[in-house]
């Protein structure tokens, strides 16, 4: 983010808040976004994160949800300037331990019972299908733009999933079916001296909360069918529905969703490639992951 952008959306921040700023604390930086720890003149703290297009709306979704009784941390002030979102967010502190399976389980039944808004984007069954034909739009963008050539073998991979994906894709409205956070990991859940909050609500949507609860171990090692139905049967003993057992497009839940989430991560990472970073320099990378989920996702959907 320019410095003179990031120095004008705190200024507005601050003016909102009627506070001033006596030190920053940088967090996280990304290309996409950034967080600080901000301290104020009255000793007072409070975290500043910034992020642009598509990740502009988390303060709504924030808001929405503390609305609706989800543990989120509260927005001091929030303000948009040129495509960058700025917030002013409650200092939770450092958190007191990592969150485990069972903080987890219980942080997801809680969101996935909440009521959805229409304020959220919708992943139903038909566009939860449509994902595969997504990608191969993304794909035909990029080799446009001389770009991602070498790549037959991901084409055809997203064409076999496309083919299957109205069989496969069947149970997506089962329960539970509602508030889907999307990142969904142990460092979005903050452990503290108050309790639990939920982080980084940038791009929560109505679907299946499966993927949610696919994406709490990652997708940095292999995916392990096994230990996610293990969370999965946590997540129902914690008071989540039972139907998350349910089979699903003829699959076990567990393989159901961690192939979907898979597949949901492809499109995004193609989406970015084209859209939102689009940055050639970069495509080497991204192919790599492409190319390593869509093989996870032929295995886990049986395509």
């Amino acid at each position: 983010m320019d410095a003179t952008l990031n120095a004008e959306l705190l200024d507005n921040l601050l003016t909102l808040a009627n506070q001033t700023c006596a030190s920053r604390e940088e967090v996280r930086i990304w290309s996409m976004s950034g967080v600080e720890r901000l301290t104020f003149t009255d000793g007072s703290t409070a975290i500043f994160k910034y992020a642009r297009r598509p990740f502009d709306r988390e303060d709504q979704a924030l808001r929405l949800a503390k609305t609706l009784g989800v543990p989120v941390p509260s927005v001091h002030a929030s303000a948009v300037l040129d495509g960058w979102l700025g917030m002013l967010l409650e200092d939770l502190g450092a958190p007191l331990r990592e969150a485990d399976d069972l903080d987890g389980a219980t942080a997801a039944m809680v969101l996935h019972r909440t009521r959805t808004a229409a304020a959220l984007p919708v992943l139903d069954q038909e566009r939860l299908r449509g994902l595969p034909t997504r990608a191969l739009e993304h794909l035909s963008h990029l080799r446009k733009a001389d770009r991602w050539d070498d790549t037959h073998d991901i084409e055809d991979a997203l064409d076999g999933i496309a083919q299957a994906a109205e069989a496969r894709s069947a149970g997506a409205t089962l329960d539970p079916f509602g508030w889907v956070h999307s990142e969904f990991h142990p460092t979005s859940l903050h452990i503290g001296r108050r309790g639990w909050r939920l982080l980084d609500f940038a791009r929560s949507f109505t679907g299946p909360g499966l993927l949610d609860l696919a994406s709490w171990h990652g997708t940095i090692d292999d995916p392990d069918p096994v230990r996610l139905r293990v969370f999965l049967e946590t997540y129902v003993s914690e008071g989540g529905t039972p139907d998350a057992l349910a089979e699903r497009g003829g699959l076990p839940a567990e393989k159901w969703a961690l192939g979907w989430h898979r597949m949901w991560a492809v499109e995004w990472f193609m989406e970015q490639s084209i859209r939102w970073i689009n940055d050639p320099a970069i495509d080497l990378a991204y192919i790599k992951a492409v190319r390593r989920h869509l093989t996870d996702v032929l295995h886990l959907l049986e395509v």
